[in-house]
């Protein structure tokens, strides 16, 4: 065989093993391949594809993309909502069909998300070199272009010989099933070896599972976290991605209702438990909610669950103010269990520690004082958000009642995906969450552009839900979830070409694309810090003062531009009726049919209405000097934050 052949054929018979209680599940790790085809990939990757879809189309289905980066994103959020059991393999040429998927393998390493990436590479043998797309550094010829991909990489190989594809998939497959190492594996395939013939094995080409890890925490660990709840006068759970990655959510409502702790949820643990909860706080930290975040300031005792405590969850490490605060982290990755120097990290599964924990704390109740103040807190902030999403602005509409409109429109098991800008935040806040797959925000890396890319690869992962739910003895089903995109002109301008893959497989990926001219969340950010939006609107330049800043709006028409894609698209009209008309139309898009492929409802929404406060803060620096009044005065709050910072060491 080729090399590729055996990767290919290796690929299509690995199978990801959990086991969640009394249940076990058995999964392809990698269900299809994504792949551009250029000079480095067609005669070795490609030839390899193709003679098993003549062999056999179901080994390793092929995927069309429009870009390198989209495609890697689309795996990242086929693997997010199969909880990291499967993800996608991208397959790329030289040069920079391989760079462009650097800014992917940053993602998904910093979502502790798996990917499987193949970009190839130049000439194991330097036969032909230069070739074609090779970079040259006079102090090192034998790095390419696929070594910036080393500090993005959770797991980086190079196979400059057959026999080395062995071992190069068997660590690299150990490491993408591993929750607390995952993240971008890259294997880089020089475009000689690819097309190299060697013997295999049969036993490498035997169907292979991979058990995902599960570590149960130790028992002392449990008994002292336990006995400091007991202690604590104020504790907070703070819910991280981890617990729906480790499908914990029935473990942590169980603990919540029987304790009384309140939950406050990071971005990526959003759906941890449902909005209207007793004990949900809602979002946490800079982009968090009045209640999380009045409950944060008075905690003694916080139980960090399944979070790496991105600055956004500590608001700039001010969230947390009293003056004895403590840390009980609980993760399967030992860097995040050891965050803020906790003296007390617990490195386990979340669902079995939080099972434990259950158990030890029999009989526990937290004070009357604190259930009274959570039940307080939600009320005003849930009376806020009525009123943000009841928000009647003219001529055009705010943000918040459009997000109010999507979330009403939506039915619970439908899933909302965004990433950059404003929208983040303000769902972040605002998003009345019903479902633990409901909610998908890529906030680690809030990479623009990747919402539709992202998207697709979510509705990817529902329909295949769907399908094996029917298949299933006693399965459910039911209807494949919608996937609703939520995202503003920036961030579909920087990467909106996954709507034509979507268009060539007719799969009904619904975008709500809001025209607000230009970078809505970096504009208000800028004018936060003394800047005066510089840089930030959509705007014809003034050639005598060289600013975008003034001129005449520019005649884009981002709904034309996606109907000449073969997109299906709802223009709202701006007016008294837009909000009802938005919600007719999302009503519109979800009663079509599967199979009848994406659609955007294009709407215009005012900028310059912001969202309800967070009260809380995030840490941009604010230049120290300055000529400018707005930046003065911005530096003086500055300042003025910057002293209730804390190390949060203990």
């Amino acid at each position: 065989m080729t090399v590729s052949q055996a990767l290919v054929e290796f690929l299509g018979r690995q199978y990801t093993v959990d086991r969640i209680g009394d249940s076990t599940f058995r999964e392809r790790l990698i269900p299809g391949m994504f792949g551009i085809f250029g000079h480095g990939n067609v005669a070795g990757v490609g030839q390899a594809l193709k003679q098993w879809q003549v062999a056999d189309p179901a080994l390793m289905p092929y995927y069309q993309g429009r870009n390198e980066q989209a495609q890697v994103h689309q795996a990242v959020g086929y693997a997010r909502h199969t909880r990291r059991r499967q993800t996608f393999a991208v397959s790329t040429s030289i040069g920079p069909g391989s760079s462009n998927l650097l800014t992917g393998a940053a993602l998904a390493t910093a979502n502790r998300l798996p990917v499987l990436l193949l970009p190839s590479d130049t000439f194991a043998t330097r036969a032909a070199d230069p070739v074609l797309q090779q970079l040259e550094q006079p102090h090192g010829y034998d790095i390419t272009v696929n070594d910036a991909f080393r500090p993005l990489s959770k797991y980086f190989d190079r196979v400059n010989r057959p026999e080395q594809l062995f071992s190069a998939l068997l660590h690299g497959l150990r490491v993408l099933t591993d929750p607390a190492e995952t993240g971008a594996v890259t294997i880089a395939l020089p475009q000689d070896v690819q097309a190299e013939v060697f013997d295999v094995p049969e036993e490498f080409l035997a169907e292979r599972e991979w058990r995902i890890r599960r570590p149960e925490p130790e028992a002392e660990d449990i008994a002292e976290a336990a006995r400091r709840i007991r202690a604590a006068r104020r504790p907070l759970i703070v819910a991280g991605g981890g617990v729906l990655y480790a499908f914990a959510t029935e473990q942590l409502r169980a603990l919540a209702e029987a304790t009384g702790i309140p939950v406050g949820w990071t971005q990526a643990g959003v759906g941890v438990l449902p909005w209207d909860h007793a004990q949900a706080l809602g979002a946490i930290g800079s982009t968090g909610t009045t209640a999380a975040n009045t409950l944060a300031r008075e905690a003694d005792l916080v139980i960090g669950i399944g979070t790496r405590y991105e600055d956004f969850t500590t608001a700039s490490r001010t969230a947390f103010q009293n003056p004895d605060v403590a840390f009980v982290n609980i993760n399967v990755a030992p860097i995040d269990a050891y965050k803020h120097g906790t003296s007390l990290p617990i490195v386990a599964d979340a669902r079995k520690a939080l099972a434990a924990l259950t158990t030890a704390l029999g009989g526990y109740r937290a004070g009357a004082d604190l259930e009274s103040s959570v039940a307080s807190e939600k009320a005003r902030w849930d009376a806020t958000v009525d009123e943000a999403f009841a928000q009647d602005h003219a001529p055009l509409v705010s943000q918040n009642a459009i997000i109010g409109a999507v979330n009403r429109a939506m039915d619970p098991r439908d899933v909302v995906i965004c990433a950059a800008g404003s929208l983040p935040g303000d769902l972040h806040k605002m998003w009345r969450v019903r479902d633990p797959f409901g909610y998908h925000v890529e906030y680690a890396f809030s990479c623009m552009g990747y919402e539709i890319p992202g998207g697709l690869g979510v509705k990817r992962a529902a329909l295949d839900e769907a399908d094996r739910a029917g298949a299933r003895p006693g399965g459910a089903e039911e209807a494949p979830r919608d996937v609703v995109v939520m995202v503003g002109d920036g961030s579909y301008l920087m990467m909106h070409t996954e709507l034509v893959t979507a268009v060539a497989e007719g799969i009904k990926l619904i975008t709500v694309l809001i025209q607000n001219h230009g970078y809505a969340s970096i504009g208000a950010l800028s004018e936060q810090l003394g800047s005066q939006r510089f840089g930030t609107k959509y705007r014809t330049l003034d050639r005598e003062r060289h600013t975008f800043d003034d001129g005449e709006k520019l005649p884009i028409d981002l709904a034309t531009n996606a109907e000449s894609l073969g997109v299906t698209v709802y223009r709202i009209e701006p007016g008294a009726n837009a909000i009802a008309d938005l919600e007719a139309a999302i009503g519109k898009a979800k009663a079509a049919p599967e199979g009848s492929g994406p659609i955007v409802i294009h709407i215009e929404s005012d900028p310059l209405v912001d969202a309800p406060s967070s009260e809380s803060w995030w840490d941009v620096p604010v230049s120290a000097a300055s000529e400018l009044e707005s930046t003065k005065k911005a530096f003086e709050t500055y300042i003025d934050h910057k002293s209730r910072q804390k190390p949060f060491l203990g």
